[in-house]
């Protein structure tokens, strides 16, 4: 029997998405056992939710004051005190996980396995390489506890309806005190979560200017969507670097991506290959994004958005 034990991101009330695809990581898993992690002051209210996933056997609890901002280096050592006797230690593919798990397999002493995205066996598993042109299979050594972090792009979210159980448990481990948090900031906004939201719209560079990228705001606003961008308009200055989408950016998988004036570099492509539909306007004709576009439109974008928007009734 495999027993993975799932590091679960939160904000201290909700459960955060990533989370509910890690558990549909591991039910691929032949026999899996899984068992959900959770750190924080007050996590009763999480933890509900938790234990309310369809595969899920147990909650696990561990709070504490030391935990009341998500800081890897408070949470590593807990959770390398937490993971003898569990074959397989998973967490998401967020920045959150990008953060905490190497940590802890360091701690452990184990290489760790990154994006994982299709289950072939419990050590065996699929993983893209090459900005995604290629998919390498891995086989990881059984005698050790696997740690990993799960694509959640190349997974749905688990359901609802589960029973797990929850405990509360302490690690009596000497924390560090070498990191501290600061404070965190960012904008006000109503938008979905660009990692996690049905629905996205992206500009590239064609969109010349911060000033025009109001212009994807308000249509995102209108449509309930998320705002992304490619590098070349990060790096250009027209949108901050968390709205980034791709290979060194966010790798997501909305139901429907607007790709607007954006070429379609192969690095940006890694990160929406598993969006359910891509839209792609683009005044060339020959932009590599409609290769991989399901509906394509050449034309400028500064006429396409406001008629896509009246056209919906906005």
């Amino acid at each position: 029997m495999s027993k993975v034990l799932i590091l679960a991101e939160h904000d201290g009330q909700t459960l955060n998405p990533s989370t509910h695809k890690c558990v549909t990581c591991a039910t691929a898993i032949p026999g899996a056992q899984i068992a959900v992690l959770l750190l924080g002051v007050d996590t009763a209210a999480v933890a509900t939710q938790a234990a309310a996933i369809h595969g899920v056997h147990e909650v696990l609890r561990i709070d504490r004051p030391e935990n009341a901002h998500p800081l890897a280096a408070t949470f590593a050592p807990q959770v390398a005190a937490i993971a003898p006797g569990y074959t397989h230690l998973f967490g998401p593919s967020t920045s959150f996980g990008k953060d905490l798990t190497p940590r802890v397999a360091a701690l452990l002493g184990v290489p760790q396995v990154s994006d994982l995205m299709a289950v072939d066996g419990a050590y065996r598993f699929r993983r893209p390489i090459y900005a995604g042109n290629a998919i390498v299979t891995v086989e990881a050594d059984p005698a050790r506890i696997l740690v990993a972090t799960v694509r959640i792009a190349s997974f749905e979210a688990a359901g609802t309806g589960g029973s797990a159980t929850i405990a509360s448990r302490t690690a009596d481990v000497k924390l560090p005190v070498h990191t501290r948090y600061v404070g965190a900031r960012s904008g006000s906004t109503d938008r979905p979560d660009l990692q996690t939201a049905s629905r996205v719209v992206s500009g590239g560079r064609a969109l010349a200017s911060a000033e025009n990228f109001k212009l994807l705001y308000d249509f995102a606003d209108k449509i309930g969507a998320a705002v992304g961008a490619s590098r070349a308009a990060v790096d250009a200055g027209y949108a901050p670097n968390e709205m980034q989408v791709g290979q060194t950016g966010k790798i997501i998988a909305p139901e429907v991506y607007f790709a607007f004036g954006i070429s379609g570099a192969i690095q940006h492509l890694t990160g929406i290959k598993d969006a359910r539909t891509i839209v792609a306007v683009n005044k060339d004709p020959e932009a590599p994004i409609f290769e991989v576009a399901d509906i394509g439109l050449v034309g400028d974008l500064f006429q396409v958005v406001p008629e896509l928007a009246r056209l919906l009734g906005h």
